[in-house]
């Protein structure tokens, strides 16, 4: 017996299982035959220059009895059917299964078309070229599979990529190509500051990588992943993709040509490279492509230097595939198309509403498409996700926030081209990202759908459950919690339709269906201990919570808010915060906004019960800065407080005593009135009149600037 346990325990010994091996490969993609159409522009275009090669660069991975390979191609998208095809053949020449292959696009806009996109087709030439060659590049690495080691290493790069998608002030509202005034969100809109309100959602500022290293640690491979859209170059071109990969092989392995480095593409379907919060003037961070890449390449080596390097024990991969319905057009919107691509002839579309007039058309006739979402494991610590979608940095956080594994990696544009997939909420802004099209053409819930199913495939390849990485409550945090709010929203949220109450009272406010979440909120570590403290930005909506048994006369409401409207654009007022009883209206209860003054400064406005609209012209607000207020109430005493400053103090008759109390945040409790436009966070209401020490106190304790 006793040998028979000895022959199992050997059995086990790491020393006897299969080694973990490693292979690499760079293939040339590049067109034989030019001109060669390039999409990633509205109307078709074709190239006959090619400035850089471009490649398909793979990384396979074997654990004796599990196999994956990874293809990263410069393209700016791939079709499914084409992967398909090249995953099949590679399948039946190598025997790896096809949904044990990843094949992702980097996103470059100056690489050939093999997919239909917008105004411009698939190049029929060069996508038969292209399935051939994603072939070989699947198979080339499985040739010279060596024993290997790999390592996660990451660092913040947030210089190098930024949100291209802004809110847009009512009064600047935008046609959509179908001629109707629907676009308060769209790319690049911050180019005019007087008519913008703020960033639509998150960057993601997280260079990562992958490092594999032979067993006597010689460097072999890299696999990078970096949320920035493209930077943009001329002629056939790889884009920062490229250089990036280039440059890393010259500083790490030159003249080897075994070592391969490759960047994958991050979530960055509504990210680029300038940043409007410093300057709407493009010039005035105006860099070359091979500045950007090398300033890239530096943060890199930093981040690989400090790779601990393992042996995974074993590798794991799944995949699902689903049907999803595209946004077809209704009778109306179809008979328009079909008018005016009759018009055109057979001349391609040269305009934007001919664009997509000719997309509603092929939309109508697909009705649906198959999509594909993987997720795989190295090891214990490493895994990768996948959206076959231009996906928004947002949503890459959240499956990054709920991955089982320490360290996870998101490519998007993977297994698939299929086009943008805003989370819902946005799809309410309108603008480029959510217009109807083959470029943005799922379902409004595609988003959470393809989230929550790359999380579940992590959860399947990890064997463990999800997770919930958001930042721990800071010492601001705590200190609001131990003056015994009724309901304090800190507003962290990836989604709504709850704001969820951290008080241990269980009252959830509910949000608005235009909120944006996930925004920088008041920056410090008072409030968030480990990451960013967030906040939701809302849009013509409301966060509203009813508190049962609260004293209509004694209470008090802190709260933090960034306004984002345009210098002079409040006439009356914007709602910050209204009490009220339910259906009653602004002359009722207690209520506070925002408004300019003709001295061109922007200062609060009280409504109190009884009294009238009150301005005061105290207590200047600067646009997109945080700051605090606190309104405390006491019987028929009101004081407010901005930034720990008493700017207010009255005495009057008390509220009347309703038989329900509505509390209502970037926005009035009665219809039609102006709502907030911008950013709010830490909302936590008091059954009681705080004391002026303690109104001030709670802004002290920030210690926000």
């Amino acid at each position: 017996m006793r040998w028979f346990l000895l022959l199992v325990l050997v059995s086990l010994s790491p020393s006897l299982r299969a080694e973990f091996t490693a292979g690499t490969a760079k293939t040339d993609i590049t067109p034989k035959t030019l001109p060669v159409l390039v999409n990633g522009g509205m109307t078709s275009r074709s190239i006959d220059v090619v400035k850089a090669p471009v490649h398909a660069r793979s990384l396979a991975f074997s654990d004796g009895e599990t196999t994956i390979v990874i293809v990263v191609a410069d393209s700016c998208m791939m079709p499914r059917d084409l992967l398909d095809r090249a995953k099949q053949m590679a399948s039946e020449k190598s025997g790896i299964p096809m949904d044990h292959i990843l094949i992702s696009a980097t996103h470059t806009h100056t690489a050939p078309s093999c997919m239909g996109a917008l105004g411009t087709d698939a190049d029929p030439v060069y996508s038969l070229f292209l399935t051939k060659k994603l072939v070989e590049a699947i198979l080339t690495p499985l040739e010279d599979m060596q024993p290997a080691r790999i390592g996660w290493g990451s660092i913040d790069a947030a210089d190098y990529t930024a949100l291209r998608r802004w809110v847009i002030h009512p009064d600047f509202m935008q046609l959509d190509p179908f001629g109707a005034k629907t676009v308060r969100a769209n790319m690049h809109a911050a180019t005019k500051w007087e008519q913008v309100i703020g960033k639509t959602g998150p960057e993601d500022p997280e260079l990562s990588m992958i490092s594999v290293q032979t067993a006597e640690g010689k460097p072999l491979g890299l696999l990078a992943n970096f949320s920035m859209h493209y930077f943009g170059d001329r002629d056939i071109s790889p884009d920062y993709f490229g250089l990036f990969s280039d440059g890393i092989q010259e500083e790490l392995a030159p003249g080897d040509d075994q070592f391969v480095a490759m960047m994958s593409h991050g979530c960055s379907g509504d990210i680029w490279r300038h940043d409007y919060e410093k300057s709407s003037d493009r010039k005035s961070q105006q860099t070359t492509i091979e500045e950007y890449s090398q300033g890239m390449i530096e943060l890199a080596l930093k981040a690989i230097e400090k790779i601990d390097y393992e042996v995974p024990e074993t590798i794991c991969m799944a995949e699902k595939r689903m049907t999803l319905a595209y946004r077809v057009p209704g009778p109306e919107r179809l008979a328009w198309a079909e008018n005016m691509v009759v018009a055109m002839g057979d001349r391609l579309p040269k305009t934007k509403p001919e664009v997509y007039a000719r997309e509603q058309l092929i939309l109508h006739e697909k009705q649906e498409t198959e999509i594909v979402v993987q997720a795989l494991r190295l090891g214990d610590r490493i895994a990768i996700a996948t959206t076959p979608n231009e996906t928004y940095a947002i949503s890459g956080l959240k499956i990054k926030n709920a991955s089982p594994a320490p360290h996870t990696m998101v490519i998007e544009l993977a297994n698939g081209g299929d086009g943008y997939i805003p989370p819902p909420e946005q799809h309410l802004l309108g603008g480029y990202n959510t217009w109807p099209a083959r470029s943005a053409g799922l379902q409004v819930d595609a988003e959470p759908i393809i989230v929550e199913t790359a999380v579940e495939l992590l959860e399947k390849v990890t064997a463990r459950p999800r997770t919930d990485r958001r930042p721990r409550h800071g010492p601001a945090a705590h200190h609001l919690l131990s003056l015994s709010p009724a309901a304090y929203w800190r507003l962290d949220e990836f989604a709504g339709p709850r704001a969820i109450d951290s008080s241990p009272n269980h009252r959830d406010g509910i949000l608005g269906a235009q909120t944006l979440f996930f925004l920088p909120g008041p920056q410090s570590e008072a409030f968030s201990l480990g990451g960013a403290n967030r906040a939701v930005h809302v849009v013509e909506s409301r966060i509203t919570a009813r508190l049962p048994g609260l004293d209509t006369n004694d209470y008090t409401v802190s709260l933090w808010f960034w306004s984002g409207s345009p210098p002079a654009s409040i006439d009356v007022a914007e709602w910050l915060f209204s009490r009220r009883h339910v259906g009653g209206s602004l002359d009722e209860g207690d209520h506070i906004g925002l408004h300019d003054a003709p001295d061109g400064n922007r200062y609060l406005a009280l409504v109190k019960e009884g009294s009238g609209l009150s301005f005061l012209e105290a207590g200047k607000i600067e646009r997109w800065q945080w700051h605090h207020l606190v309104l405390a109430r006491s019987r028929g005493s009101v004081h407010l407080y901005l930034d720990s400053e008493k700017l207010y103090v009255s005495s009057g008759r008390p509220l009347s005593s309703p038989s329900s109390i509505e509390f209502c945040f970037g926005g009035p409790s009665e219809a039609g009135k102006t709502t907030f436009e911008g950013r709010l966070d830490e909302i936590a209401v008091f059954g009681r009149a705080l004391s002026d020490e303690e109104c001030q106190k709670v802004f002290q304790v920030s210690t926000v600037p």
